[in-house]
């Protein structure tokens, strides 16, 4: 069962909040919903789209946080040494800026439409930008 309809360009993907390993950061994404952004291809972390947020601050700090999320774990980086961001992994992802590595933390994975996940990143990379949105299920 999804929590979250994730519509990335021309796909729709099922997601699930990870509640108990990120109860802050899932709290914090929740009162934003619906979310609306760009994803842009990322530069310096493999095969993965983000949304560059500026200095959106969503209030939390670090939780459930990894520099390696897996293809479909989507992870909120809260800001700090780089601007706040979203990053989804379609692919392999050492998560890191022109400041160096960093960790994001881990609060949504997508559970259906994973078939078009890879096809969706590579979209980005050679098309550019595209729409996403997230709402409740």
């Amino acid at each position: 069962m999804s929590d979250l309809i994730v519509t990335a360009g021309p796909f729709r993907f099922g997601a699930k909040l990870e509640r108990e390993a990120a109860p802050k950061t899932c709290a914090a994404f929740l009162k934003s919903l619906p979310f609306i952004s760009k994803i842009i291809h990322v530069r310096w972390s493999g095969e993965g789209v983000w949304m560059p947020l500026g200095d959106l601050d969503f209030g939390v700090g670090y939780e459930n946080n990894t520099c390696y999320p897996s293809a479909g774990q989507i992870i909120l980086y809260p800001g700090g040494v780089s601007e706040t961001e979203i990053l989804l992994a379609y692919g392999y992802v050492n998560f890191a800026s022109k400041a160096g590595q960093l960790s994001g933390n881990h609060f949504l994975t997508l559970t259906s439409g994973l078939e078009n996940l890879y096809t969706l990143g590579r979209k980005v990379l050679i098309e550019g930008q595209q729409d996403i949105r997230f709402d409740l299920a």
